[in-house]
């Protein structure tokens, strides 16, 4: 058979695969994956030296069918043989580099005597002051703890629990789906995210699937980075989760001034769901749209840039200190503190309006850092 006829084979059946994970038959999708990783790697074998990106687009394909269907040790053989060939291009050297490392993440999960729900989510924080194997503590702490609130947020969320304005969440739901971090190897800085699964078999409703957690959680960050609002809007039908959701990636997104960009994978996924500059700029367009309200001649649209010193969600308002001056601003409304709550201490910038009298009713707020 020929490489086109092998390639077209291996893909059918990883469609196949795909859709027997739709249908929950797990053991079913791993068998397919394996028969879609063979017929790939006989297509690799079919391609001589001079069909230099096809070689480097079928290992990749071939490596990460291996991944799916759970045969660690070959896919991180065949990885290594070729990333040693020195024709394999660049774009592929990379993606064979991020499947080694979510082959030794997976070996890692393994290892840790825990069970864990399918799937995880690989995260990489890439330029400014962030090098490789290495970035300022602060940051990563900032954003790790972000991305623990979105899951918690994405698992209530699935599970049709009602939007919870303030508090950690249910103690229940921290013991059963607890979130663990795992180092992955050197490149910008990177680690991955699983989910450790539930002791309670109907932890999760029905009509959930516990192994799409992780492909939620993407496709939220990924909806919530666009600018096609309508997407969020069919993948989160309440506005006030969306609204959480968007602010929560608001909080990833970089500003420029630290990092640079920050990208999610799911694992044995080689293409990104990133958050850049830009991310920020296209989610604040989005928060606009709805907390933008129509002002009197007597209301001014305001801006304070500081420092934010205070909150009290309970009785709705805040102070954020400009130069020496403290200002109160009040009407917090819908504000969560998985997204204000971090920002205390930190410069901040905060829309509000300013009325004849003096007073000034809270529109939104973003970490100015």
């Amino acid at each position: 058979m020929t490489w086109a006829e092998l390639h077209a084979e291996s893909e059918q059946l990883a469609i196949e695969a795909q859709l027997a994970l739709l249908a929950r038959n797990a053991r079913q999708a791993v068998d397919l994956y394996r028969r879609a990783a063979e017929a790939e790697r006989r297509a690799l074998d079919q391609l001589d030296g001079s069909k230099v990106r096809t070689r480097g687009i079928t290992a990749v394909s071939t490596v990460a069918l291996w991944f799916k269907a759970r045969e660690y040790a070959l896919a991180e053989q065949l990885a290594h043989a070729m990333l040693a060939d020195p024709y394999i291009p660049d774009f592929a050297r990379e993606d064979l580099r991020n499947l080694v490392q979510a082959i030794w993440t997976e070996s890692s999960m393994q290892k840790a005597g825990v069970e864990f729900v399918p799937g995880q989510v690989m995260v990489s924080v890439k330029g400014g002051e962030v090098v490789t194997g290495g970035a300022p503590l602060d940051l990563i702490v900032d954003k790790v703890q972000t991305i623990q609130k979105m899951f918690y947020r994405t698992i209530e969320f699935v599970n049709g629990v009602s939007l919870r304005r303030a508090g950690p969440p249910p103690k229940e739901l921290q013991d059963a789906c607890r979130p663990w971090l795992f180092q992955s190897a050197p490149g910008s800085y990177q680690f991955s995210v699983a989910i450790q699964k539930p002791a309670q078999s109907d932890f999760f409703k029905k009509d959930i699937q516990p192994e799409r957690i992780a492909q939620h959680f993407l496709e939220i960050v990924s909806a919530s980075s666009g600018d096609n609002a309508a997407t969020l809007e069919k993948l989160v039908p309440d506005e006030k989760y969306r609204s959480t959701f968007l602010k929560l990636a608001r909080n990833l997104a970089p500003t420029g001034k630290t990092f640079e960009r920050i990208e999610f994978r799911a694992s044995g996924e080689t293409r990104p769901v990133a958050l850049g500059v830009e991310s920020r700029v296209s989610i604040n367009q989005q928060l606009r749209k709805k907390s933008d309200v129509p002002t009197t001649v007597d209301e001014v649209p305001e801006e304070l840039h500081g420092t934010l010193r205070a909150l009290h969600l309970d009785k709705d308002w805040l102070e954020v200190v400009v130069g020496d001056v403290s200002m109160h601003v009040v009407g917090l409304q819908d504000a969560v503190d998985d997204v204000i709550g971090p920002m205390v201490n930190r410069t901040v910038v905060v829309r509000a309006i300013r009325s004849s009298q003096n007073k000034l009713t809270f529109l939104d707020i973003e970490l100015a850092d």
